[in-house]
């Protein structure tokens, strides 16, 4: 393995930190993006007993609000109930505004990765054949080795920096999607709440 990587010269170098750098970000994201820890199922049905039971300390608020993002959302609205609908919806979206771009963390740069890492070993192609040519005119054709290194490390770096691209592209694309997901079931359950304690409000009026 050294040995293909040494022959596909210093381009490589930055084809692999890319390569590394992309499975950092994919375990971390998964990891970050499972449903229990950003909008577990059962956290709106808590919130709504302890809201009809009128059992909704600062405490539980500031647990849900640490321990989840769709909690930080309902406490974000929760918080504000009081001054009304228009109210709470805007406190839900300022707080739901700052979740989404904290689920997108680092996948502007997966992105990125997956554009450039093919264009990197495009560049190790052009360099190689450079390498060639350049070998033609000083030597001749008659140098099969000089030839074979530059048409090597062409080849090298075209396949490396596509074995990094297509896997990256893949899974940014899946965690985009998914942040897509939870943040539609999100805001399906802030919609739930404000219409809830609207209903309930004007029931008590």
């Amino acid at each position: 393995m050294f040995e293909i990587v040494k022959a596909g010269g210093w381009l490589m170098l930055p084809i692999i930190i890319s390569s590394v750098l992309a499975i950092a970000i994919i375990i971390e994201r998964f990891w970050v993006l499972r449903v229990e820890k950003v909008a577990p199922r059962d956290l709106l049905p808590s919130v709504w007993r302890r809201v009809r039971d009128n059992n909704l300390s600062a405490d539980y608020l500031k647990s849900i609000k640490q321990d989840t993002w769709l909690g930080s959302i309902l406490a974000a609205g929760l918080a504000q109930s009081r001054l009304g609908r228009e109210a709470m919806r805007d406190s839900i979206q300022q707080q739901a505004d700052q979740v989404a771009h904290e689920m997108e963390r680092f996948l502007n740069t997966l992105g990125t990765i997956a554009q450039i890492s093919p264009l990197l070993g495009l560049l190790g192609t052009v360099l190689g054949m450079i390498q060639v040519f350049t070998a033609i005119m000083v030597q001749g054709t008659g140098n099969a080795g000089v030839l074979a290194g530059g048409i090597s490390q062409a080849l090298i770096t075209t396949a490396a920096g596509l074995s990094v691209a297509i896997p990256a592209m893949i899974f940014h694309r899946a965690l985009t999607r998914r942040v897509d997901s939870l943040l539609v079931t999100m805001e399906q359950d802030c919609v739930k709440l404000v219409d809830a304690l609207s209903a309930e409000s004007n029931t008590s009026d």
